[in-house]
């Protein structure tokens, strides 16, 4: 049967040149795309043959073969699978030409559009878009293919412009096979050496390392048709074996393998190249999903946080992988960002992704991924808290700090979290403690769950705010990472009890204390109200009130904030951030019974001219602000008159 000629539809020709210029993002994916369909092939030669066994077909060495050609500037990609028939081939890979094209046209040209906000329509898989993946690269690509079981084959051709032929052929083999006619190498624009070796290997194991099927090379020197060295050697008289071909493939997805198959060597060096580290993880997690969206997941918990956990520019996310086919090396949608540091990959057995299989659709699957994926990962974390403390404790000193940014982001597992988390306290000097541990010890009349933000553990302990809890012998929670401002506030509560912060609101620790009688602080109040309303009016700039204190008993002053306000660290974080709150004015706190706040009193009730009194008042304020670690509003004029001070007490 002499070759037919088919002039592409305009809607066709259109659609090609969209394909070939502007689909894929990276060149380098047509051979994954093609060697995905000749996987595809394979897998349906060996159902067709366990359906049928008088098919008549070879299964006995399944495999896929690149051929490179250097001279001839060719690339062949050859299966020994299902093949196709003549029908076939004007139904699947000439799809484009059919009645379909312009509807197929507008939904890809809507995608595009939609692209530049980040979504495009789901059309993988349809109108043989992949094998068209091959003219980003070619001139010409030609394809010959016998369906398993027929005699005759079908050879098509086209340069991707208006037309492509199609013809019988007697003498193809059982498969397909695709050689690409490569464009001239040229860097500038991503297109490279298609016909090196060693650019061969590396988007193999890019790509397609963990395709069941091996993926072979014919050694460097033989054409498409494996002929051209042999036909040299006789030239010249001589005979000589072909070398064998080279599997480029490891074929070892260990996911899809029985833990009792797959050594923790293995998983150790499955690790080490995903996660682009030199060594073991913490943790492997596996997790496999079936019935009517099945997928495989192989996670790890790393040992050690990477430098650059806190960087904006850090690649995160899993590897994904439809079918054992490489999709995304980095997809950040199978993970919330407070677990960035999990490496690992996600096999799905079907996703819905762009036309170019570059980019993923918001789907209700990739949302069920990620929940399980999310809730088995904290799940592990639990379970080393208690089968492994010590485990635990390393890894929530590398990476607590990161996950706790989840208690913000991620209500729907904040609980789960909270269970989670451990902090510093002053019940113990080195270990951590968990909230339910704390709610265990709690005293008798307790209500709340008390912390203290701070930039290190010392410098909250020194704080004049711990001086009536430390006495008492209450515990305080001690948070230190800047995140530990956002998700207290955020939380709120843990089992029924509030998570209070002993810089904020009013702490009436003498309400517990049966010592201290409420005649006795009316008494108090009533002796230093005059003092409090002036020192009030005097400091009206920086506070919004002066009032006596139950939270100290060594200092004479603290500021705290109001239970509402946001505490200065917080104003700071958010401004940081480019986000301008106003300033919240402070409260100045007195101890009544400290001597120098005794004296200022007395010294009020004593003189009629309170002037030299006020820069006491405002060094009393100063000395507050610098015991919490801030700063005074103008640190000069408060070194002067402190110099002052001391000038007149010598």
């Amino acid at each position: 049967m002499p070759a037919e000629t088919f002039e592409f539809q305009v809607e066709a020709r259109q659609l090609l040149q969209l394909m070939i210029h502007s689909v894929y993002s990276n060149k380098d994916v047509f051979l994954r795309e093609l060697v995905s369909n000749a996987s595809d092939a394979l897998d349906k030669l060996r159902l067709e043959k366990l359906r049928d066994d008088s098919l008549d077909a070879d299964v006995s060495d399944l495999h896929i073969e690149l051929d490179a050609d250097k001279d001839a500037r060719t690339l062949t990609v050859r299966d020994n699978g299902i093949g196709m028939s003549y029908d076939e081939v004007g139904q699947l890979i000439g799809t484009i030409a059919h009645s379909g094209t312009a509807q197929f046209l507008q939904e890809l040209r809507e995608a595009k559009e939609e692209a530049k906000e980040g979504a495009e329509e789901g059309l993988i898989g349809q109108f043989g878009v992949g094998f068209y993946s091959g003219f980003m690269v070619a001139d010409a690509v030609t394809l010959v293919t016998r369906r398993a079981g027929e005699s005759e084959g079908t050879r098509w051709t086209s340069r991707g412009e208006g037309t492509y032929t199609l013809e019988k052929v007697a003498d193809a083999p059982q498969g397909t096979s695709v050689t690409l006619h490569l464009k001239p190498a040229d860097p500038d624009n991503q297109l490279h050496d298609y016909t090196s070796p060693y650019k061969i290997r590396e988007i193999v194991k890019r790509y397609s390392d963990f395709i069941t099927w091996p993926i072979r090379m014919t050694p460097e020197g033989t054409g498409p048709d494996g002929e051209g060295s042999q036909d040299q050697d006789q030239d010249q008289g001589q005979e000589q074996a072909a070398p064998a071909p080279e599997t480029l493939n490891s074929m070892k997805a260990l996911w899809a393998r029985s833990r009792d198959e797959v050594s923790e060597e293995e998983y150790h060096e499955l690790y080490k190249h995903v996660g682009h580290d030199w060594r073991d993880p913490m943790e492997t997690i596996r997790l496999q999903a079936e019935g009517t969206f099945e997928y495989q997941a192989l996670l790890f918990l790393p040992a050690h946080a990477p430098f650059d956990l806190f960087n904006r520019d850090y690649r995160r996310g899993l590897q994904l992988y439809v079918r054992r086919v490489l999709i995304m090396e980095d997809c950040e949608a199978l993970l919330p960002p407070y677990l960035r540091f999990v490496k690992g990959v996600v096999d799905a057995a079907d996703l819905s992704l762009n036309v170019s299989r570059e980019i993923l659709q918001q789907d209700r699957h990739i949302d069920m991924i990620r929940r399980r994926l999310t809730k088995k990962v904290i799940s592990t974390v639990k379970d080393m808290m208690a089968k492994n403390p010590d485990r635990y404790a390393a890894f929530w000193r590398e990476f607590g700090t990161v996950l706790k940014e989840g208690l913000v982001t991620d209500p729907e597992n904040r609980d789960a979290l909270l269970a989670v988390a451990s902090f510093g306290s002053t019940h113990h000097d080195s270990e951590q403690t968990t909230l339910k541990q704390y709610l265990e010890r709690m005293k008798d009349g307790q209500e709340d769950i008390y912390y203290l933000t701070g930039e290190s553990r010392q410098s909250i302990e020194n704080s004049p705010h711990m001086e009536a809890f430390r006495d008492r012998g209450i515990e305080v929670l001690l948070l230190t990472d800047p995140v530990d401002e956002v998700w207290a506030d955020a939380v709120g509560t843990f089992e029924g009890k509030n998570l209070r912060s002993v810089a904020k609101g009013r702490i009436d620790l003498d309400a517990e204390d049966t010592e201290a009688s409420e005649d006795e602080q009316k008494k108090q109040g009533e002796e230093y109200a005059g003092l409090l309303g002036w020192m009030t009016e005097q400091l009206g700039e920086d506070v919004k009130e002066v009032r006596l204190s139950s939270r100290l008993t060594v200092s004479p002053a603290c500021v705290v904030s109001d239970a509402d306000d946001l505490t200065p660290a917080l104003e700071n974080m958010y401004r940081a951030m480019g986000q301008e709150v106003p300033r919240a004015k402070r409260i100045l706190e007195l101890n009544a019974q400290h001597q120098l706040v005794k004296g200022l009193n007395q010294a009020y009730a004593e003189r009629e001219d309170h002037t030299a009194l006020a820069e006491t008042a405002e060094l009393l304020y100063g000395l507050a602000v610098l015991a919490e670690g801030g700063q005074p509003k103008e640190p000069a004029r408060f070194v002067k008159l402190m110099a002052d001070r001391l000038q007149r007490a010598l």
